[in-house]
């Protein structure tokens, strides 16, 4: 499926704008969820920034505020995109991110998680009738020799990186123990399952209603400051930031280049297929004890 414009910006952007102001305030929910976890604090920025996308909003449409020339076409809603961010950001602070594999918690995600990109993606289709939000699977066309070079890169770079991050920080701690098959199987499909809904809500809806609004690196600040917020209540806590940083910001500038849901995808699993190796061999000393350095 080609990329659809909506997810691209429909005139040209300045380099400042007002519209940073409510982006921003927004954004900065996902902390207030999920790092401080202080919940009304949430509410607030996001209540906030929306009231302030209004009030920019009202100032772009004045005639001494309008920026378009006559005929040209017209700017996207930055209330309306801002509102689906804050709804997807709703959802997804309704539940604890503790990672936990029973039932009831594998549910849980399921409902919350799967609600905080099909409600968004609901209401963009059929009560704004704007198609914001799409998910461009086959985007660019075929891979590049460059492309699939780096896939086996990221393989390299995980297995370098990520045992020495788990094991000596401690992290591992917050995922539970997996010490027996089933309680595998259920890691194995719980981190595979969080790596595509991260890339269908931070990349294919928040970053992309970003871009309709900001310049690529703008966009992608913004969107980070989600990305990582969700990541460190998920567990990425200790020194997890100066890993989870520079990954969103590859998530949402690898998207930008091939414009394609099923390459990022794969770049993500690649690297959780590590992430799942490195939480059995920690839980589990002397099993994968060959397999990595630490």
């Amino acid at each position: 499926m080609p990329a659809h414009p909506a997810a691209a910006p429909v005139t040209t952007l300045p380099a400042w704008s007002w519209r940073l102001a409510p982006a921003f305030v927004v954004c900065l929910a996902a902390p207030a969820f999920f790092v401080v976890r202080v919940a009304w604090l949430g509410w607030v920025l996001l209540a906030v920034g929306l009231v302030l996308a209004l009030v920019v909003e009202r100032a772009d449409a004045s005639p001494a505020g309008a920026e378009e020339e006559p005929g040209s076409p017209r700017r996207p809603s930055i209330l309306r995109d801002l509102s689906l961010i804050a709804i997807g950001l709703l959802i997804v602070s309704a539940i604890p991110l503790k990672a936990e594999l029973d039932n009831v918690a594998i549910l849980r995600f399921a409902v919350a998680l799967g609600g905080a990109v099909a409600v968004p993606y609901a209401i963009s289709r059929w009560v704004y009738r704007d198609h914001a939000i799409r998910f461009p699977w086959r985007g660019g066309g075929r891979w590049t020799a460059f492309q699939w070079s780096w896939l086996a890169a990221v393989l390299v770079l995980g297995w370098l990186i990520l045992p020495f991050y788990f094991i000596t920080s401690g992290v591992y701690l917050n995922w539970p123990v997996v010490d027996t098959p089933d309680l595998i199987a259920r890691l194995f499909v719980g981190v595979g399952a969080v790596g595509i809904w991260d890339e269908l809500f931070f990349i294919c809806t928040c970053f992309a209603l970003l871009r309709r609004h900001f310049p690529f690196w703008q966009a992608n600040v913004l969107q980070s400051i989600v990305f990582v917020s969700f990541l460190w209540e998920l567990g990425y806590q200790a020194w997890g930031p100066v890993l989870t940083i520079p990954f969103a910001f590859l998530m949402g500038f690898i998207f930008m280049r091939t414009r394609s849901l099923a390459y990022v995808v794969t770049v993500h699993l690649l690297f959780d297929a590590v992430v799942f190796l490195v939480l059995v061999h920690a839980h589990n000393p002397g099993v994968l004890d060959w397999l990595f350095l630490v």
